[in-house]
């Protein structure tokens, strides 16, 4: 059976690329017992990392389950990917966990994909801590790193562990709580604790001062004990941690060398022991829609959210589950509200990376997967059919980077098609979506990386080669003056003929209201039944504008007055007209252009702070405000036309050296006059001319 709830500790290994995170999980999968040996990142065979194209460009690219039993305590480790191209497995494995581990180096120091995982712990409220790892590169510095630490964030920072040297002088690591030292030789496994060095008992008294004083912080009861007799117990000392930790009070630090198994068994001794089991309540809805909290409670009927998705050629489809409530076993029946469809379970899985391990049962708090389920998805959730609960979905940033995409031989087009569907179903933050106005098929991801790791995927393992651009820029027509025009539809063949005749007027609406028909026709000079014919015409009509050809917004149009022949009159007639007369009165109303404008958030160091807001306005974008986020890095916002920003992810990268980020987001549609505007008219012309020499 699966771990009880109160001995489960689920933790999110996170951290900026390269900072040691994967090495960290095989070194405690090591010290666990579960696997013979360490694999390092080079070898290719580590556990978390074992996809063709993690292996192949020695990253982390999607979030891994692991676990291991350690003092009594199941311990799931959900490795997950550093770059922020990968964003969206990171937020499914946070939504999974009560704790983050967050790796830093101790050459670097706080980096912007700290910065950006801190920020969302800060939102999920989550409780964190840090592992100071590379403490043997050249310009290691604990003391420093530590500084860094408290210099960008708001949080009061409790180191548990000390490093006894750096660099290539580093030796190994003292855990404060057990006052035992651990040696760094080299082996594999970790080395038996041992007495403090003389040289350094002075240092290791001082921290550990500060240490009992920040754990009496954590607890009211403790703070009177401390100031009365100025000691803890170290059973309280845990106490105090674990409660200061889950109030978000302070922030536990490790520290060690993860690729030598340095400071990993004293981090998982300290972790098992103050790190919060899953408790508390959810938050959920109700059948109908009313909002609840759920208790996180083995007891209760079983419900689950699904946080991941992911297709393996063996074994289909896998759906891994975090268990809110009650306990789910094997051979069971779940109902997803949905798709209002039962779903049954037939063998209940945890893993250890690729490798799936059969178990009688889950129970509240714990992580697992099921396989093969037909209706299931990322974000739904499976409940007792006796007692319906949803839960919310993830939180994930919109993407930041498209592309436009076909198969490069005509025949592959359907297949290509079918594997960007699956792609998007694993991952929640890659988008496909096919845009009728400029006819492409459009990708979207959170950045060029992200997205040619699929097509590379798709082309080795489907054969087919796809063909990418800069997609589109879907630009709108508008009208900036009121204005009307009559049209007259006259037809005359065998039989009955064709008429109408319909005067319009229209006139520009405020931005973003789209569209408003209005009949105005008193007295019945044309039929209301033929009035619906009119509408069906002028929405047509504002499908393709004068100017460019681009959709036609934020126009109210009114039928005034008209004419109709008993006979030969009908609702296609009055479509007709009515398209006509848009026609004619867009010629009248002063037509202009209007582009997308992107609200852009830019995290970047202050020393290219200048190079980004120049190459900002150098993209017609204004800058609406900077914020200094701490320790040098800077958000600047701004408003930017789409236009300008279908490289962005590329060039920001090469402007920055690789070390800024942003965030984007539709905001709205502006208008676009001079040389701008007759560029994409004169682009426009061209399109359409060799789309028709093509025909």
């Amino acid at each position: 059976m699966s771990a009880h709830t109160e001995s489960l500790r689920n933790i999110a290994v996170t951290g900026h690329v390269e900072t040691g995170k994967t090495s960290f999980c095989e070194q405690a999968l090591f010290d666990g017992g579960q696997i013979p040996k360490a694999e390092s990142i080079e070898s290719g065979k580590t556990v978390s990392d074992f996809t063709d194209e993690e292996i192949n460009r020695r990253i982390s690219i999607h979030t891994s389950l692991l676990h291991l039993d350690w003092q009594g305590k199941k311990i799931n480790l959900l490795d997950t990917p550093g770059l922020m191209d990968f964003f969206g497995d990171l937020a499914a494995a946070l939504r999974a966990v009560e704790t983050a581990l967050i790796l830093v180096g101790a050459d670097v120091g706080v980096q912007i994909g700290t910065i950006r995982i801190w920020r969302w712990l800060e939102e999920k409220k989550l409780p964190r801590m840090i592992f100071i790892n590379k403490m043997d590169k050249e310009h290691a510095d604990f003391s420093r790193c530590l500084e860094d630490l408290k210099n960008k964030f708001q949080a009061s920072f409790v180191p548990l562990m000390l490093p006894l040297g750096s660099g290539a002088a580093f030796k190994g690591t003292v855990n404060l709580l057990s006052q035992k030292a651990r040696s760094a030789r080299g082996e594999a496994k970790a080395q038996e604790p041992a007495e403090i060095p003389a040289e350094i008992k002075d240092q290791v008294a001082e921290y550990r001062k500060a240490l009992v004083e920040a754990a009496a912080e954590g607890d009211d009861a403790l703070i009177e004990k401390f100031f009365e007799q100025e000691s803890l117990s170290d059973e309280e000392i845990l106490l105090g941690l674990s409660k200061g930790l889950r109030a978000g009070k302070l922030v536990p630090v490790f520290c060690g060398v993860a690729a030598r198994n340095a400071g990993v068994a004293d981090c998982l001794d300290i972790l098992s022991a103050i790190a919060p089991a899953p408790g508390g309540e959810a938050e959920a809805a109700a059948a109908d829609g009313t909002a609840l909290a759920k208790k996180i409670d083995p007891a209760s009927l079983p419900s689950c959210f699904v946080f991941k998705t992911s297709i393996d050629q063996f074994s289909g489809k896998l759906s891994y589950a975090k268990v809110i409530s009650g306990t789910i076993q094997g051979d069971s029946e779940l109902l997803n509200p949905r798709e209002d469809k039962r779903e049954k379970i037939g063998k209940v899985y945890t893993c250890q990376g690729k490798k799936l391990e059969e178990t009688d049962g889950l129970a509240a708090g714990d992580i697992g997967l099921f396989v093969k389920l037909a209706s299931t998805a990322t974000n739904d959730t499976l409940c007792s059919p006796d007692e319906i609960v949803k839960y919310p979905p993830l939180k994930l940033r919109q993407p930041v980077h498209s592309m436009a995409v076909s198969a490069l031989a005509k025949k592959d087009e359907d297949k290509l098609n079918q594997m960007l569907q699956r792609a998007a179903e694993e991952d929640p933050t890659f988008r496909i979506a096919y845009n009728p106005q400029t006819k492409e098929n459009i990708i979207s991801g959170m950045g060029e990386l992200h997205l040619n790791i699929i097509l590379e995927k798709i082309k080795t393992n489907q054969k087919i080669e796809v063909e990418t651009r800069l997609p589109k820029v879907p630009y709108r027509e508008t009208i900036t003056a009121s204005s009307s025009a009559e049209y007259q539809h006259k037809k005359q063949t065998g039989g009955h003929g064709q008429y109408a005749k319909v005067a319009l007027e229209i006139a520009p609406l405020p931005r973003g209201e789209n569209f408003k028909f209005t009949n105005a026709i008193f007295g019945g000079a044309v039929s209301r039944n033929y009035i619906p014919g009119v509408e069906k015409g002028v929405l047509e009509g504002m499908e393709n504008g004068i100017l460019a050809g681009y959709p036609v917004v934020d126009l109210e149009a009114k039928i005034v007055d008209g004419k109709m022949h008993p006979v030969d009159s009908s609702e296609l007639a009055f479509k007709l007209a009515g398209r006509g007369a848009l026609r004619a009165a867009l010629e009248k109303a002063k037509p202009a252009l209007l582009e997308p404008i992107m609200n852009l958030s830019v995290f970047v160091d202050d020393q290219y702070l200048g190079d980004v807001l120049s190459d900002l306005s150098s993209r017609r974008g204004r800058v609406l405000g900077q914020e200094l986020l701490g320790g040098g890095i800077q958000e600047i916002k701004a408003q930017v036309p789409m236009a300008e920003l279908l490289r962005y992810s590329v060039d920001l990268r090469s402007l920055t050296s690789g070390s800024a980020t942003f965030e984007m987001e539709f905001s709205h549609y502006s208008p676009i006059t001079g040389r701008t505007a007759e560029e994409v008219i004169k682009a426009a012309a061209a399109h359409k001319e060799e789309q028709g020499a093509s025909r």
